[in-house]
C-alpha cells in the first residue's frame, strides 16, 4: 500500500510522548476509554477489528441512540453478510443521555487501554489511538507507530480541533479538524460529478441532490478509511492546510475510523454499516428503459421486439406517470387495463418488471388525507406541508405536493401497504425504482423541514437510505429474498437495504461520460457496490444525430461492463413535464444499422459475462469489496495506480479501459505493476507497471485480463 504516513506529527497535532498540562482527566472502563475537561466528553471504543468510534460531545456524556450509519452491534462476525441487525436504530429520534456504556461490538487482534500522566491509549489490532491530557487525539498504525491522521488545532490558543457552536434547541454546529498531509490522496463521499476520482483538494457538500449523493466515509492513500456518522447537512473540506468536517446541526461528534489497506478499509466499513444483500440474478442482465412508456401496449411492443430480435433483456422499466394520482402507487387502468396479462406475459419472456415509485404525494391523491392526520409527512417549521411543486392528473397546472417522512416507521408501514397491495400481491411486481428520493425538495431549504428522527438540519441526509428501508423491510416480511431497488439517492448503510444507485439526471456529452468514472468508482468505495448511468445520458441526445450516436455506442459499451447495465433517457424530441409526456425512441434499435449492430454485440457480451459478474457479486455481498474498483484497490504498492481516474478492474480479473472522446480509435491504459495483462480481443500480452495504447475502433472496448484469467470476451 502506499506508505505515506508519518511518524512525525503535524503542526498543531499533540504527541502522547509531549508534556501537556493536565486538563482533562481519564476514565477507562469495560475496554474503552474517555476523556473529560472543559465540560466535554470524549469516548473512543472498539467498534470492529482494527477500528475505534470516537464521540464527542459539549455539556455531558456522550449519546446513544442517535440517527447514524453504525449498526447498533456491527460487526459482531466481522465477516457475516446477514441482514441489518434488529437492534439498529438509525432511524430513531435522539436518545435521552446516558453515563452507561452501550454495547460495543467485539475487537480481534491486540486490544487494551492504556492512561499515563503523559495521557491515554486504545490499542484495537492495527489501529492505535492517543489522546493527551488536553483532549487530542492521533490515530496511528499500531506496528510502526506511523501516524495516520490526527487532530488540529484551529489556532494555538483557541478554539482546538473539536468546536461547538450553539445552534439551538442543545444542537451544535459542529467542526472536526484534522491534520493535511502532503501527498495523500482521499477517495469515497459518495457521487458527484465535479470529475475528480482523487478529493484532495476539494469542498464537498454534504447535502442530497439530484446527481450528487454524500455518503460521508474517505478512504485515505495514508491507510484509514473514516467514517463521518452524522445525517447532517453540512460539508467537508480536504484543503492543503487541513480537513474539516461540518455538521450545520447536530448533537454531537461522531465518526469512526480503521486501519489497514484500501481492501481492508472496504471490509471493515462495510461489516460496520451493513453489506449490501447478494443481487438478483436477473438483474445482472439488461434493463430498457426510456422516458417514458405511457401506456401497456407501448411497453409490451418493445419487450416482444427485443425476444423477437433474440436480443437479451432481463428487465423492463414502466416510469412515472402511470399511477392514478400522485401518491395512489396503483396503475391507472385508462392506460393500463390489465397488469396481471402483462407481468405474466413478461415473465414469460424471461422479463422482469421494474416500476417507479416516488415519495411525493398530491393533495389529488386519496392518500394525502389519512397520511397527514397520522403525521406520516415531513413537517415543517414555518407554512404549510406542501414541499414540491408537480404536475398530476386531472389538473392544468402544477398541484403542491407533500413527501412521506420515511425516516417515521408508521409512515414506512403505510407505504409499503399500499405498494403491497397495488403491486406485489396481486401482480408479483417486487422490483422498484425509487426515483426523486432525496427527496426532492423545491426550494431545498432543510432549515425548514421536521422530520420523525429529527430537525432537517440535523437528519436530512438520512432520508433516501430510509426510504429504501420501506421497501427492503415489506419485501423480506412478505418472503422475498432477492431485494433491490434502483435509487436516485443514498446515504451511508444504503447498500444493506439492497439499494443500487444510479447517477441522476446526467448530460448526454463524452464530458458527462468522463465523469461518470470517478462517480462510479468513489461510489463503491462509499460501500455502496450496486451502480450504474443512464446509458447515453439524460438530458436529450438525438438518435437521428450521428455525432450522438457516437456517445451514444461508447456509453453503451461502458455500461455493458458496469456494475448494472440499464438504457435510459429523454431522448429528442421531448415534451413539456407532464403525465402526457414522453420522449423519443430509446432502444438498441433506434440508432441506426450500424450502431445498432454494435449493441446487439454489447448485449450479447454482457449475457456472456453474467456468471463472472455474480460471482463478482457475491464477494460484495460476502466480503463488502465493490465490484467497481479503482487500480490501487487491487494494486495498493504500485503509485501510479493511485492516479489513473479513466479506467477500472471489474472484480480482479477484468480491466476495464473505456473511450472517452470523440473521434478516437485508439486508448492508452496504463496497466498496474504486479500482474501480466493479456489484450481481450487480441490476445497480446504486457508486463504490468506500463502504459499501452491498443486499437479502439468504434466497435471495440479495451479490456485486458488479468494473470491469464479466462472470461468469455471475445465472440
Amino acid at each position: 500500500m502506499n506508505q505515506s504516513a508519518q511518524a512525525r506529527p503535524p503542526s498543531g497535532a499533540v504527541s502522547l510522548a509531549q508534556s501537556s498540562p493536565t486538563v482533562g482527566s481519564f476514565r477507562e472502563r469495560d475496554g474503552l476509554l474517555e476523556w473529560s475537561g472543559r465540560q466535554e466528553t470524549v469516548r473512543i471504543e472498539p467498534w470492529g477489528p482494527d477500528a475505534v468510534r470516537v464521540r464527542a460531545r459539549l455539556g455531558g456524556p456522550v449519546l446513544d441512540g442517535l440517527p447514524g450509519a453504525l449498526l447498533d452491534d456491527a460487526p459482531a462476525a466481522a465477516d457475516s453478510a446477514g441482514p441489518p441487525a434488529a437492534g439498529d436504530s438509525a432511524g430513531a429520534p435522539p436518545a435521552p443521555a446516558s453515563p452507561e456504556a452501550p454495547t460495543a461490538p467485539p475487537a480481534t487482534g491486540t486490544t487494551g487501554v492504556e492512561v499515563t500522566d503523559a495521557g491515554a491509549r486504545i490499542t484495537v489490532g492495527a489501529l492505535t489511538a492517543e489522546i493527551s491530557p488536553e483532549g487530542m487525539i492521533r490515530f496511528l498504525r499500531t506496528e510502526d507507530g506511523a501516524e495516520l491522521l490526527a487532530e488540529q488545532r484551529a489556532h494555538f490558543w483557541w478554539p482546538g480541533a473539536r468546536l461547538y457552536t450553539p445552534a439551538g434547541g442543545g444542537s451544535h454546529r459542529l467542526e472536526q479538524r484534522f491534520a493535511a498531509y502532503d501527498g495523500e490522496r482521499l477517495y469515497g463521499l459518495g457521487q458527484h460529478q465535479h470529475g475528480h476520482l482523487d478529493q484532495k483538494g476539494l469542498v464537498v457538500d454534504l447535502v442530497q441532490r439530484n446527481t450528487e449523493v454524500a455518503v460521508p466515509v474517505l478512504t485515505s492513500s495514508r491507510g484509514y478509511t473514516l467514517l463521518w456518522n452524522n445525517p447532517a447537512i453540512g460539508r467537508v473540506e480536504l484543503a492543503g492546510n487541513g480537513t474539516r468536517w461540518v455538521a450545520d446541526a447536530a448533537r454531537q461528534i461522531d465518526y469512526w475510523i480503521t486501519a489497514g489497506t484500501p481492501a481492508d478499509g472496504q471490509r471493515r466499513y462495510s461489516a460496520a454499516t451493513g453489506r449490501t444483500p447478494m443481487l438478483p440474478e436477473w438483474a445482472a442482465g439488461f434493463w430498457q428503459c426510456k422516458l417514458r412508456y405511457r401506456t401497456q401496449d407501448e411497453l409490451l411492443a418493445v419487450a416482444r421486439e427485443y425476444k423477437r430480435r433474440e436480443l437479451p433483456i432481463s428487465a423492463i422499466v414502466c416510469d412515472f406517470f402511470h399511477w392514478t394520482q400522485l401518491g395512489e402507487w396503483r396503475f391507472d387502468p385508462a392506460e393500463w387495463p390489465d397488469p396481471a396479462a402483462m407481468v405474466e406475459e413478461l415473465r414469460d419472456l424471461g422479463i422482469e418488471l421494474v416500476v417507479s415509485v416516488w415519495p411525493s404525494v398530491s393533495p389529488l391523491s386519496e392518500n394525502h388525507g389519512p397520511m397527514e392526520q397520522r403525521g406520516h409527512f415531513i413537517g415543517t417549521e414555518y407554512g404549510p406541508l406542501a414541499h414540491a411543486d408537480w404536475p398530476d392528473k386531472g389538473v392544468d397546472s402544477t398541484v403542491q405536493v407533500a413527501f412521506y417522512d420515511a425516516t417515521h416507521p408508521g409512515a414506512r408501514d403505510f407505504v409499503w401497504s399500499r405498494v403491497r397491495d397495488n403491486y406485489l400481491t396481486p401482480y408479483g411486481i417486487r422490483a422498484f425504482w425509487l426515483d426523486a428520493c432525496e427527496p426532492e425538495i423545491k426550494p431545498g431549504f432543510q432549515e425548514n423541514l421536521r422530520y420523525w428522527a429529527g430537525p432537517g438540519p440535523e437528519v436530512g441526509n438520512l432520508y433516501p437510505r430510509e426510504n429504501s428501508r420501506t421497501f427492503y423491510d415489506g419485501l423480506r416480511e412478505t418472503g422475498e429474498d432477492g431485494v433491490i431497488t434502483l435509487n436516485r439517492s443514498a446515504w451511508a448503510g444504503s447498500q444493506r437495504y439492497g439499494a443500487a444507485l444510479w447517477s441522476g439526471d446526467i448530460g448526454t456529452d463524452f464530458a458527462t461520460l468522463r465523469r461518470q468514472i470517478a462517480a462510479g468508482l468513489n461510489t463503491g468505495l462509499s460501500g455502496i457496490p450496486w451502480w450504474n448511468t443512464d446509458i447515453g445520458g439524460f438530458h436529450g441526445g438525438d438518435p437521428d444525430d450521428p455525432a450522438y450516436r457516437e456517445v451514444l455506442v461508447r456509453w453503451f459499451q461502458f455500461g455493458a461492463l458496469s456494475p448494472l447495465m440499464r438504457l435510459h433517457g429523454f431522448r429528442a424530441p421531448g415534451m413539456p413535464l407532464g403525465p402526457d409526456m414522453t420522449g423519443g425512441p430509446n432502444e438498441v434499435w433506434s440508432y441506426g444499422a450500424e450502431a445498432g449492430a454494435i449493441l446487439e454485440r454489447y448485449l450479447r457480451l454482457r449475457e456472456r459475462l453474467r456468471p463472472y459478474l455474480l460471482k463478482v457479486m457475491r464477494q460484495a455481498h460476502e466480503e463488502g469489496l465493490p465490484v467497481m474498483r479503482p487500480l490501487f484497490l487491487e494494486f495498493p504498492d504500485d503509485q501510479a495506480a493511485w492516479t489513473v481516474d479513466d479506467a477500472y478492474l471489474l472484480g480482479r480479473d477484468l480491466l476495464v479501459a473505456p473511450v472517452l472522446t470523440a473521434g478516437a480509435t485508439a486508448r492508452t491504459a496504463y496497466l498496474p505493476a504486479g500482474a501480466w495483462w493479456t489484450d481481450a480481443w487480441t490476445g497480446e500480452s504486457y508486463e504490468g507497471g506500463t502504459a499501452v495504447t491498443v486499437d479502439a475502433p468504434l466497435d471495440r472496448i479495451p479490456l485486458f485480463l488479468r494473470d491469464g484469467a479466462r472470461l468469455p470476451v471475445a465472440e
